[in-house]
């Protein structure tokens, strides 16, 4: 990522608190001062007046350098959109899109939000040791899929125990299969596992032996 530091002037150490603030597009609690010098009067209020001089610096947070991967590669995508919220927790960052034409930036099947989701975790996490997981989402889309996903999952679990019989779901991307497993995993009754290859990986909703 680029350098993030500006130096500023200004009659006041909060004048040029406001302008870096202003410059970097953040709030306070994003970056870290530094103040050079502190501003003085001069003799008479005139005569060797000096003006404070700080240095303001973004703090790495993985939010913020999550939302600036994408804004850089949403902008060469050309599209028109905004960014509707950034929350981070428990080392997972999840993005909200909004905007025209955003069925362009979810594709078949989400396959283009995916795939802008893999880009954007491989460049953020290429000098990480500790892993942050990514999930963009545009309008809700995936949210929204994530609770359809999950009342499936518990309909089908339910099956599995008035049958006692083997449910195999449709193909399904990993995050998806990911989604089920976790909505199920408390269950004490159910065991899911996937079976086959990529891209027609399925999960598998069984009895606990």
């Amino acid at each position: 990522m680029e350098d993030q530091t500006v130096e500023k002037r200004g009659k006041s150490v909060d004048e040029a608190i406001k302008a870096a603030l202003e410059e970097l597009g953040c709030e306070i609690e994003d970056v870290v001062i530094e103040i050079v010098e502190e501003p003085s009067k001069g003799i008479l209020g005139l005569v060797g007046k000096k003006p404070a001089v700080i240095k303001v610096s973004m703090i790495d947070r993985p939010e913020q350098i999550t939302r600036k991967v994408l804004e850089t590669l949403l902008q060469k995508m050309k599209l028109d959109y905004q960014i509707a919220n950034v929350d981070y927790d428990d080392e997972k960052v999840r993005i909200n899109i909004i905007g025209k034409d955003m069925g362009l930036l979810i594709g078949r099947k989400g396959e283009t939000l995916d795939t802008l989701q893999y880009m954007i975790g491989l460049i953020i996490n290429r000098k990480r040791d500790k892993r942050i997981r990514v999930i963009l989402d545009v309008e809700d889309y995936r949210r929204k899929r994530e609770e359809s996903l999950e009342a499936l999952a518990i309909r089908l679990s339910e099956k599995v125990k008035e049958t006692r019989k083997n449910v195999v779901m449709r193909p399904m991307s990993s995050q998806e299969r990911r989604i089920v497993h976790t909505a199920l995993q408390s269950d004490p009754l159910i065991n899911t596992y996937s079976i086959g290859e990529e891209p027609n990986r399925k999960l598998v909703i069984t009895l606990k032996k």
